[in-house]
């Protein structure tokens, strides 16, 4: 016979109140109830029927996670601690991709608002009014995008994109090219922003290019353009574009760091196997992940927040970076990057 609430109630020695309270909302029972209850329910074998809870507490402990594009290495990381983390809380989480797509994002923002307590949008291509009308109809935590507002969780891609200017102006590189992502990113638009601020400031001269596909395949067709614009240096808007880029310009016979550096951001896996090793601006995404789900999990709480936090990030210096042709080094940012000497 299955055990029931009942049973655990009885030998825990509660109400039948104080176990459903000890699943459905701890933060209203003693910790020392809560751990009696949930080691009898361990001990018996009990397991909460989270249809009969959803029904009773209104909250089906689910979250959504919606990514641009979850073949992208930059999403993976993020979307496991994500789980890890909503786990931890009792939640369980729903995983979806819209393929770099605001009507698709929109579509499935939708469909899971029925099924979910709440869901984390991630890099979202949306503009702001339909994610704030989006918000009205379930609670929303973003990651990687800032809406007045709305709870977000971004990474400080701002400082990736100077560090990553201020480095190739060290190494003596004065023509540098920046490959920009989607249209509708902020991400992309923060890098811009960053990198011509920080291009100003040396003197450089810097090459703006895109829109751009935030793939492999994007870099690569971008690999003429920039052999065209007599750029020595590349930063891209992400890893894939940076390794597409790179065989792109080995197709048109130029080297990397010999002819052209190039410079990526997310830090992925992809970047410390490719040849050469990526230069990358490290982006905290496990960190965000568990972030954007605690954040949630209170916003969802009828403790609604508007907090908006932002992550650090780093540059990785590795070997697709180098003085440009015939150019003495020159040292290292005054920043101090990170020099990566792992296989």
């Amino acid at each position: 016979m299955a055990v029931t609430i009942r049973d655990v109630a009885r030998v825990a020695g509660v109400h039948i109140s104080t176990v459903s309270r000890a699943f459905s909302a701890p933060h209203l029972v003693h910790a020392e109830t809560r751990a009696k209850v949930l080691s009898t329910a361990e001990q018996l074998g009990y397991r909460p029927n989270r249809a009969a809870r959803a029904l009773i507490t209104g909250r089906t402990h689910n979250i959504g996670l919606i990514v641009a594009d979850i073949a992208n290495p930059f999403f993976p990381p993020l979307i496991k601690a994500a789980e890890s983390q909503a786990r931890m809380r009792d939640h369980h989480v729903f995983v979806a991709e819209t393929d770099e797509d605001p009507l698709v994002e929109a579509e499935l923002v939708r469909a899971l608002s029925k099924q979910v307590d709440g869901i984390v949008l991630c890099s979202p291509r949306l503009n702001n009014t339909s994610i704030e009308q989006l918000a009205r109809e379930v609670p929303l935590v973003l990651v990687n995008r800032r809406v007045p507002g709305l709870p977000s969780v971004t990474m400080d891609v701002a400082h990736g994109a100077g560090l990553a200017i201020d480095h190739l102006v060290a190494d003596g590189h004065r023509d540098i090219a920046l490959l920009t992502g989607p249209r509708g990113s902020w991400t992309s638009r923060e890098q811009r922003r960053a990198a011509t601020q920080a291009a100003d400031r040396s003197g450089a001269r810097l090459t703006v290019s895109g829109p751009n596909h935030p793939t492999e395949d994007g870099g690569i067709a971008a690999a003429e353009q920039i052999v065209g614009s007599g750029a020595t240096a590349v930063l891209t808007y992400n890893d894939l574009m940076a390794i597409g880029l790179i065989e792109g310009l080995d197709r048109l016979g130029k080297r990397v760091p010999a002819d052209v550096s190039v410079v990526g951001v997310d830090d992925t896996i992809l970047g410390r196997v490719t040849r050469p090793r990526l230069t990358t601006v490290a982006t905290p995404t496990a960190a965000a992940g568990r972030a954007a789900v605690d954040m949630l999990l209170q916003h969802g709480d009828d403790r609604r927040t508007t907090a908006q936090v932002s992550l650090q990030t780093e540059l990785i210096v590795r070997d697709s970076t180098a003085p440009p042709p015939g150019t003495p080094p020159h040292g290292h940012a005054t920043a101090s990057p990170a020099v990566d000497s792992a296989l």
